[in-house]
């Protein structure tokens, strides 16, 4: 067994319970009528973004998702600027005119969310073929889910990265559903890790919700990917706690699997972790968790008290384009 610092841990239990309070004070917002169009909530996946985050380095990029409000916060996005992008405010990260599903962050090597289903999954490619010809010694993590990998765009990019040998590691996000389609039903093999075999790519399946287990084979992949063997490709299983979006009751989902996947909640573990390897203390979890709800609070403030983007901005940017 691995052993890790208590500043570790608590970074790692952290970030993981941001993400979950992130998720879950902005569906109220969304309730409240606060966020104007789709809102795909990353409630039951915290650990996959948390994991994976921590084992980059600081000056290596992340492609993201349509659900990926988790990934922004993992990579040390600003919950301030994350809360007002999504309200649609002047002050988001990208002036509000991304919203929920195209939050970008340049400073932490975050290009960007994309709303098309394994949109990002050739950017994240043509990052990973940038720094093979810069030579520079970082490595790309795509994000995608199990919806994405049944698009041809995966297969020809995963080729690709293979036959250049890219420093690019696919970081598949299987959380079961593509919307209400059961995985079992779209694809003969369900552990989709399988599928890179035919490529030459190297790949293993882990436990998603393991904050640790999903921090551990990154770092493996990261040292396979700045040795010149890229790419490689993760399969993280997981499950979400809800609907595809915020107005999907989810009933497709049999309820003993999501009862479940809710006692093997990646917070829960996180926490587990986090008091079974320090002598980290129920008031200290309180402290942690109590930073995180206040810099919450503080974000929600701070973006309804923003403007809106003027009409007059609007016209300008299309003027100038």
């Amino acid at each position: 067994m691995m052993m890790y610092s208590r500043e570790f841990l608590e970074q790692l239990y952290r970030t993981i319970y941001t993400i979950r309070i992130f998720e879950t004070q902005c569906i109220k917002l969304y309730r409240q009528g606060l966020i104007i169009g789709y809102f795909h909530p990353y409630l039951g996946e915290e650990a996959i973004a948390t994991g994976v985050c921590a084992a980059l380095r600081k000056d290596d990029y992340i492609v993201s998702t349509h659900r990926g409000h988790g990934h922004c916060i993992a990579r040390g996005g600003q919950l301030k600027k994350m809360v007002a992008e999504v309200l649609g405010r002047e002050t988001g990260y990208c002036r509000g005119r991304g919203g929920s599903m195209h939050i970008a962050d340049p400073e932490t090597g975050n290009i960007g969310a994309n709303g098309i289903v394994g949109g990002g999954i050739p950017i994240g490619v043509g990052a990973g073929l940038g720094i093979s010809i810069r030579g520079s010694n970082q490595v790309v993590a795509l994000f995608f889910s199990d919806g994405a990998s049944n698009n041809g765009v995966f297969a020809e990019s995963l080729n690709l990265a293979a036959i250049w040998d890219l420093p690019v590691i696919f970081v598949l996000e299987n959380n079961q559903y593509a919307v209400s389609s059961p995985i079992e039903e779209m694809s003969r093999i369900p552990d989709l890790h399988r599928r890179a075999e035919g490529y030459g790519v190297e790949a293993s399946m882990i436990d998603g919700n393991d904050v640790l287990a999903v921090f551990e084979e990154t770092q493996k992949a990261v040292r396979t990917c700045c040795d010149g063997n890229g790419p490689v490709l993760i399969e993280a299983k997981t499950y979400r706690h809800g609907g595809h979006h915020v107005n999907d009751p989810g009933l497709y989902m049999p309820k003993d699997k999501l009862e479940y996947y809710k006692t093997h909640d990646p917070v829960t573990i996180a926490r587990e972790h986090l008091m079974s390897r320090s002598d980290c203390t129920e008031q200290d979890i309180a402290e942690i968790e109590n930073g995180a709800n206040q810099a919450m609070s503080e974000a929600i403030e701070f973006a309804r008290n923003s403007p809106q983007p003027s009409v007059d901005s609007f016209l300008e940017e299309v003027k100038q384009n």
